[in-house]
């Protein structure tokens, strides 16, 4: 098929390299444009256009689709279907309907569950034990489309949004390039209007963790918010991201760092975490992190 990709983070690349693989004919690449980066503040070109260029296909990054003239530049590449994973801008109704064969977007959920922005965040954060992809027919509405393949994976007990990150873009990948092929003969099925919750966007100052909360949500706060933003807590003044963690064992005053795992009390049960990293430092494992910041028993963290 003659394929319009509309994708921009690391997310995206598995799903644009497999429709590569399995011979369609990408005929553009949309992607938001390049943004300042790094020290230098110098623009740099996400993961999308990377790829794309090292692919020799061509790259479109305009900043907004409703003027007519992009809708018309759009149109005329006469695509068979646009695959739409991340992209980041609101689609017209126009460029959804350019394409012959409509456009289908790769959702890091299990419709009508976590429609919006941060589905595998708030997934994790929720205690969800099972997420999923859906292959989606977009429509105006935010993630309201009728879903054409769904399949479902567990979510692990120490697993990070990271982790379930990376095997979701995996999934989608795989779904996509069935998707297309079967696409004549797959039925939409509307989403239930039972069920439905929606992923808000992360909020940086949802990432301070508050160590009077039981145990299991600041286990999940942890491992929903690594690698980014890192949810974070002051040891003497530092600020220090916690970014792997698993339930543990003890009791005592919230904050208070119970042994040298080190484990930490919360406001009912402990979590002992596991990876750390100090601001402008790599990140390390608790034993290493550990032999450059001591959180001996006793400590309060902020």
């Amino acid at each position: 098929m003659r394929v319009i990709f509309m994708g921009t983070p690391e997310f995206s690349v598995p799903a644009l390299d497999a429709l590569v693989a399995a011979g369609h004919e990408v005929v553009a690449v949309y992607c938001q444009p390049p943004r300042p980066a790094g020290r230098g503040r110098k623009s740099r070109p996400g993961p999308v256009q990377a790829r794309a260029e090292a692919l020799g296909l061509a790259v479109r990054h305009p900043a907004s689709l409703k003027a007519a003239d992009e809708q018309a530049a759009f149109a005329a590449f006469k695509a068979d279907v646009a695959v739409v994973v991340a992209y980041g801008l609101i689609l017209p109704q126009p460029v959804l309907d350019a394409p012959r064969l409509g456009s289908l977007n790769i959702h890091a959920s299990l419709l009508p569950r976590w429609r919006g922005a941060a589905p595998i965040q708030r997934a994790i954060m929720a205690g969800d034990t099972e997420t999923g992809v859906c292959i989606m027919a977009m429509e105006a509405g935010l993630d309201t489309g009728s879903v054409l393949l769904r399949e479902a994976v567990a979510i692990g007990p120490d697993e990070t949004a990271g982790g379930l990150h990376d095997r979701l873009s995996g999934l989608g990948a795989r779904l996509i390039v069935e998707a297309l092929a079967r696409l004549p003969c797959l039925v939409p099925e509307p989403q239930a209007q039972a069920g439905i919750t929606h992923a808000a966007k992360i909020d940086k100052a949802e990432a301070r963790i508050d160590w009077a909360r039981p145990a299991e949500e600041v286990d999940r706060q942890i491992r929903a918010l690594s690698p980014f933003p890192g949810a974070w807590f002051e040891a003497a003044g530092v600020r220090v991201k916690a970014l792997a963690s698993r339930l543990g064992q003890g009791q005592g005053a919230p904050g208070e760092v119970l042994d040298a795992a080190p484990t930490v009390a919360c406001g009912s049960g402990a979590v002992r975490l596991l990876r750390l990293q100090r601001a402008g430092r790599a990140a390390q494992d608790a034993p290493d992190f550990l032999r450059g910041m001591t959180l001996a028993p006793g400590t309060r963290l902020g």
